[in-house]
């Protein structure tokens, strides 16, 4: 059975990663910083298929350990806050480039980092310049990486529609960050789930780059009107400047659980749609499920698949 390595392996897309490879019949190894907690956060999965390791991205010697006899190599890992050490830089480029280094060096034959669309080495924001970044230095440790970079991705837990429908039970206004004017392509993360899955499975896909975003093409304000839709809930939505939005963010980065971060706000700043010139799920053979068709089965009272967002 092939031994696949997921570092990441509990966050919102790892752990849906682990049930997925351990339903094909792969042996997961879980790479985390607390293997005891990442055991619970996997839940129910089967045991016998799983162990959890302790890494560090930013660590060397972990990284090599958790590595030594696998087959293949996810690095799902990412940080929307910069708290201490863990930096946007510590993680997204020295992180991912030692993956890709120790991954090159063991003999591994497959490496998939997930990124997300829009990532640049040249923007502004260093969130999303780290992840241009990432995928710069990891394609030069390990050429044949395959790079996946998702839109905003969504499913239940999600800090998207989640977040939204929160907000609009505790306060009775909503900011649109920016005039909610963003352009937005969402993507089921079951979607993306399956998409790397297949990745793994067709060596076509080595050293290229995938965009996946979802069969939509959606306004912040569009998206946020469906959630009041979906919430049964009717709220004044108020324009909130960028520079306001970052006031606001970075506030909230003091609490435990922020549900916006800067680099959510900069994030925001620029449309995060396919650009259509680089291989999607179309190249994979998946046809992406849509937001009126999943959300509603998991936020709010409405469950009709022919739902409309802009209604």
């Amino acid at each position: 059975m092939m031994t696949v390595v997921v570092f990441g392996g509990t966050g919102f897309l790892g752990r849906r990663l682990v049930h997925s490879l351990v339903a094909e019949g792969m042996v997961v190894r879980v790479a985390v910083r607390n293997p005891n907690g990442g055991r619970n956060a996997l839940g129910a999965t089967d045991l016998a298929q799983v162990a959890s390791v302790r890494a560090d991205v930013r660590d060397q010697a972990s990284v090599a350990a958790a590595l030594e006899g696998a087959d293949a190599v996810i690095n799902a890992v990412s940080a929307y806050v910069e708290m201490g050490d863990v930096t946007f830089e510590a993680v997204h480029v020295r992180g991912a480039e030692t993956v890709a280094r120790e991954t090159a060096r063991l003999g591994v034959a497959r490496l998939v980092l997930i990124s997300g669309i829009g990532a640049d080495p040249q923007s502004r924001s260093p969130y999303i310049r780290s992840r241009g970044r990432g995928e710069l230095a990891v394609q030069q440790a390990f050429p044949d990486a395959t790079i996946v970079r998702p839109s905003a991705m969504f499913g239940p837990g999600d800090a998207m529609f989640g977040t939204l429908a929160k907000l609009a039970r505790l306060f009775p206004v909503l900011p649109l960050i920016g005039g909610g004017h963003t352009r937005l392509q969402p993507v089921y993360v079951e979607d993306v789930t399956e998409a790397v899955a297949r990745i793994l499975a067709d060596p076509g896909t080595v050293g290229r780059t995938y965009e996946l975003g979802g069969p939509g093409v959606y306004t912040l304000r569009d998206l946020v009107r469906f959630t009041l839709r979906l919430t049964g809930k009717r709220r004044l939505l108020m324009s909130l400047p960028f520079p306001l939005a970052e006031i606001q963010a970075r506030l909230f980065e003091f609490l435990p659980n922020p549900p916006l971060t800067t680099g959510q706000v900069d994030l925001l700043k620029a449309d995060s749609v396919a650009s259509g010139a680089l291989p999607g799920f179309q190249e994979l053979n998946i046809l992406p499920r849509a937001v009126e068709t999943v959300v509603p089965t998991y936020i709010g009272r409405a469950t009709s698949a022919g739902f409309n967002a802009l209604d």
